[in-house]
């Protein structure tokens, strides 16, 4: 999209004393879309391997295999355990949420068979250190401190798709056979300083969750001139879509008497939102953050003020999330329409044919923050409460400083931007990237792109409410269950949950 002429030079977004934990240089970069993409890639990074490989999630299932279409691929478990077998100098560190097995599919992680993990090289530990109800959400991947990943996926089941999302493909399926429904998601892949303070992000996590002593960071190869990385790790057939660019972490934590509370992801994506010019593009799960919420209504009732597209998933599993985060997408939504008076706002969820006449929704995991040709941000966070500083999370940003020319780095961050906003729109719509390029250069506007080309059976679906009602009995108490902060009242009972937890563990694992 064009500048308007009469916009001065923008201030930036990203602020390490407001938004974010810290801004380093990424030698290369690339954003994997979907599932498949991104397990095609860590598995390559995986296998090139030598010194450490650092795991850190909200789930890790050890019996999915990265590649399920090729037949007699090992897992996910099987695969590490081959590679720390095979390099001596090789050691694996894992960090899971302690609850997260059991939410993502019922697995009881102590009764698992965990005869991949028995080896003095591989350490797997389950992450309790929380607040009441709070989750580790983090999604990370280093590989030598050399290359890492950040986004929205998990090593888990219930992630892997393809682009297609098609509503049945027999790969798609659970280690148990199950089959699940299609699946969209974004994870990011950066080499250099950018990777080395995601590892800086595992060893903070580590060192608060787990008691044993942690290897010092290692330091850039002194052989190799200025102080780069020989970047070994970066995945042979993986194309960087931008080198040599500035990142930022945002991070988001409860906080205790040891350790200050961070919202970094909320504060930035409400700062992205206020310096939009011309449009807003989200994809997000949920859409129940008050404060988000707040800053995209008084936008979308700024007179002339940037175009609103969201895309968030309809169907919500179970009645546990339909409490927490559906009757509040509700009551978001309607704010949302209520403030749409110049017709701004585009809400929308995606679907695929089902091969009957009918439809498949496509679910929308990921969380991606893109403002106008400037600002991207890809992590962990989704837009509710809990995410603003009770869970913890990890997000990446990317912004292009000031105004461009024609050519250079800048010009570089910008059109990669671009690029990623059009191929995801692309994606959703069935269409050519080409296709939403033309309609931006003719209308200047993603509503147009969404209006034009929404004719195929795959495609985008209104997210229909009445945007008068108010919200219903029903709604009351999901404060509760998706909280902005720790409930300190409650914390000495979290204390002694913790205990007998960690004690029942180990009575488990001694007994199987």
């Amino acid at each position: 999209m064009t500048r308007t002429d009469s916009f001065s030079d923008p201030s930036p977004i990203i602020d390490t004393d407001r938004n974010a934990w810290r801004v380093a240089r990424a030698d290369r970069l690339a954003f994997l879309v979907d599932g498949d993409a991104y397990y095609r890639q860590v598995e390559a990074a995986l296998m090139q391997a030598r010194r450490s490989i650092w795991i850190v999630g909200w789930d890790f299932d050890p019996d999915i295999r990265l590649q399920p279409q090729n037949e007699g691929a090992m897992t996910l478990g099987e695969l590490l355990r081959s590679r720390v077998e095979a390099l001596p100098d090789l050691d694996i560190r894992i960090l899971v949420w302690g609850e997260g097995p059991v939410y993502s599919s019922g697995r009881i992680p102590v009764l698992q068979d965990t005869e991949w993990c028995e080896h003095p090289r591989i350490a797997l530990h389950y992450d309790f250190e929380h607040p009441l109800r709070a989750s580790h959400h983090q999604k990370l991947v280093v590989i030598d401190e050399e290359l890492a990943f950040v986004g929205g996926i998990d090593l888990t089941s219930q992630r892997w798709d393809t682009s297609d999302h098609l509503a049945q493909n027999p790969l798609r399926c659970r280690p148990n056979g199950d089959p699940y429904g299609p699946v969209h998601d974004i994870q990011v892949a950066l080499s250099g300083e950018g990777a080395r303070v995601v590892a800086d992000v595992v060893r903070r996590r580590w060192g608060r969750a787990v008691p044993d002593a942690l290897p010092s960071a290692e330091a850039p190869n002194e052989s190799w001139p200025n102080e780069s990385w020989p970047n070994e790790s970066w995945p042979e057939e993986l194309e960087p879509h931008l080198t040599g660019c500035d990142i930022a972490i945002a991070l988001a934590e409860a906080g205790d008497s040891d350790h200050k509370r961070r919202t970094d992801p909320i504060q930035l994506t409400c700062d992205a939102i206020d310096a939009a010019r011309e449009s807003i593009y989200i994809e997000t799960q949920y859409l129940v953050s008050t404060r988000v919420v707040r800053h995209l209504t008084a936008r979308l009732r700024e007179p002339g003020g940037p175009e609103v597209v969201i895309l968030v998933t309809r169907d919500t599993r179970g009645l546990l999330e339909q409490w927490t985060m559906g009757y509040g997408r509700t009551l978001a939504i309607r704010r949302l329409m209520r403030a749409n008076g110049e017709g701004r706002l585009r809400i929308a969820y995606a679907v695929v044919p089902d091969g009957e006449g009918g439809e498949q929704e496509v679910l929308i995991h990921a969380k991606l923050v893109i403002v106008d040709d400037r600002f991207v941000r890809v992590g962990s966070s989704n837009l509710n409460n809990r995410s603003e500083g009770f869970d913890t999370e990890c997000d990446l940003a990317i912004e292009v400083q000031g105004e461009v020319q024609s050519e250079g780095e800048g010009e570089a961050c910008r059109q990669a931007i671009v690029r990623l906003r059009n191929s995801l729109m692309a994606e959703h719509l069935d269409a050519d990237p080409a296709a939403v390029e033309q309609v931006i250069a003719r209308t200047g506007s993603l509503a147009a792109v969404i209006d034009q080309l929404n004719v195929n059976e795959r495609g985008l679906r209104p997210y229909r409410v009445n945007p008068r009602k108010r919200a219903g009995l029903l709604h009351l108490g999901s404060g509760i269950v998706d909280p902005k902060r720790r409930y300190w009242p409650l914390q000495r009972f979290r204390e002694v949950g913790s205990f007998a937890a960690s004690r029942l563990t180990g009575m488990l694992k001694a007994w199987f």
